[in-house]
């Protein structure tokens, strides 16, 4: 699976839209935007921290399959 389909995939277990995912990674709505149609390349390590506080803050599941 590409970065941008796991941006979606953590994104939609947050159950948040892009705007509100946006806002709370701190992240510029296009650049979201753009990651999940794969117009921008993600940095793994940012995917990966994005997964960590998802988790840390109980809004996913660190279990699940990244």
């Amino acid at each position: 699976m590409g970065r941008g389909k796991k941006v979606k995939e953590l994104r939609e277990k947050m159950g948040m839209n892009r705007r509100e995912f946006s806002e709370y990674f701190g992240i510029p709505y296009r650049t979201v935007q753009d990651w999940e149609a794969d117009k921008r390349e993600l940095p793994e390590y940012v995917l990966g921290l994005m997964w960590y506080r998802a988790g840390i803050e109980k809004k996913v599941d660190l279990t699940d399959d990244q």
